[in-house]
């Protein structure tokens, strides 16, 4: 298991360069999260013409709600 990027140790970022995202990316991200207990997941795909529209998919857990409000 490796995912690419833990960001402050809440963010799981998983980078990929594909044509198109499929469910077994999503998947990897979600078991990720899941095993690591981390709240709140990205998933970048470098190989779009805009990430911001098309290229990022993000993802929470049950232990997002548990973040404190601030």
């Amino acid at each position: 298991m490796r995912f690419d990027l833990l960001v402050n140790d809440l963010i799981i970022v998983e980078l990929k360069t594909v044509e198109f995202f499929s469910a077994i990316h999503e998947a990897q991200l979600l078991t990720y999260l899941k095993l690591l207990k981390k709240p709140k997941g990205l998933l970048i795909n470098f190989n779009c013409t805009n990430i911001f529209q098309e290229g990022q998919r993000t993802f929470v857990t049950e232990y997002y709600r548990k973040l404190p409000k601030e």
